[in-house]
């Protein structure tokens, strides 16, 4: 059996209490010989802060390219709210995004049917929502240069952030969201903003033109990106996998989170490009989440998206994708169960701590596994 090694980076907040739920996991996995996962951890973010001065260390970052995966918890808090802005917290994170290029961010937003209530839309709007939003990550505006603030004397002062965008790196992120259709509902849309930008013309022109060389079997649309966040609004079933950048993809990404009732309960996957020799890839998994300080070391920590995130990771880095389908399966059975954490407690339900759903959660599991 294959062995795997990886990176927990538990980092501030709640990221060390689910953190701890994906490592229970994982122990569960080793001890019945289902698979076999070498772990390692390392500080991110305000940990790493107060440690070494820096949001992540050259060492973490060694750590990290030596892995098969990293798989990521939370940073951030008011405590380093006033640290230089080159080592905030966050910093930690995209240097991983950056120097690891991943460029790929899928986040799947996916409506379990005990939760449909808990969203603030209609249950019949978000019942069975299963949709992919495939956003860049390492290009666009966060990353374009020149990104300045300059002063311009008489207490005026000028901002700049650069939207860059270059052909290939349009083309691989496309490659990736048709690649998701074809295995899913075989539809793509594509959002960007090419009424009033540049950018968004070059990335409609070069997806079409990708879908026309290489992908004439998915149907593919485009919607501007704001027609697109109300879209996601008003009927989210329309869609399938939905490709965009990296501004456009942080923000519609949230608003698809939300329709399925608490951004405690969605994964996600950043990937990059195959390696044509060892097939491998790198990749970082994370909740999407906050680090959420106000609730930190209280137990009230929701960690299924954590635990989604490594089943994510399963999937896309080690070719299990029947081991994630049984995680999945094993998260809908507890919240079917009506177990609940805080943040999606409702009447009738079961209201229980952090480690008692983490519990719950590989309990099921071994029960799929009979």
């Amino acid at each position: 059996m294959a062995t795997h090694k990886l990176l927990l980076l538990p980092g501030d907040g709640i990221g060390p209490e689910v953190m701890a739920e994906v490592k229970r996991l994982i122990d569960w996995l080793n001890a019945q010989g289902i698979a076999h996962f070498e772990t390692e951890q390392g500080l991110v973010g305000g940990s790493a802060y107060d440690a070494d001065k820096v949001a992540i260390s050259a060492a973490t970052m060694a750590l990290a390219q030596a892995s098969d995966a990293v798989i990521f918890g939370a940073v951030g808090g008011p405590k380093w709210d006033s640290v230089a802005y080159e080592v905030r917290p966050e910093a930690g994170l995209l240097r991983l995004r950056k120097d690891m290029a991943l460029f790929a961010n899928l986040r799947p937003a996916i409506c379990y049917p005990a939760l449909a209530e808990a969203s603030s839309l209609k249950r019949e709007v978000v019942e069975g929502l299963d949709i992919m939003i495939v956003r860049e990550l390492t290009g666009g505006v966060y990353f374009g240069e020149p990104k300045t603030i300059t002063d311009l004397g008489n207490g005026q002062k000028r901002a700049i952030d650069t939207q860059v965008y270059d052909t290939y790196e349009i083309e691989r992120i496309a490659r990736v969201a048709f690649d998701l259709a074809r295995k899913r509902r075989n539809k793509l849309t594509s959002m960007e903003k090419r009424n009033v930008m540049k950018s968004g013309v070059l990335w409609n022109e070069v997806v079409t033109q990708v879908h026309a060389r290489e992908y004439k079997d998915v149907e593919l649309e485009h919607q501007l990106a704001d027609s697109g966040g109300m879209n996601l609004v008003k009927w989210p079933k329309q869609f399938d996998v939905i490709v965009t950048d990296n501004l456009f993809g942080d923000m519609l990404s949230d608003i698809a989170a939300m329709l399925t009732g608490s951004l405690g309960m969605l994964p996600s996957a950043s990937l990059g490009e195959i390696d044509v020799k060892t097939k491998k890839r790198k990749s970082l998994f994370e909740p999407v989440h906050g680090s959420a300080p106000d609730i930190a070391g209280k137990g009230l920590a929701n960690p299924i998206a954590m635990i989604a995130s490594f089943a994510m990771a399963l999937r896309y880095s080690f070719d299990m994708g029947d081991l994630a389908d049984k995680v999945d399966s094993a998260i809908a059975a507890v919240l079917a169960s009506g177990l609940r954490t805080a943040d999606i407690k409702s009447e009738a339900t079961t209201a229980v701590s952090t480690t008692q759903m983490g519990e719950a959660i590989v309990k099921e599991l071994q029960a799929l596994h009979g």
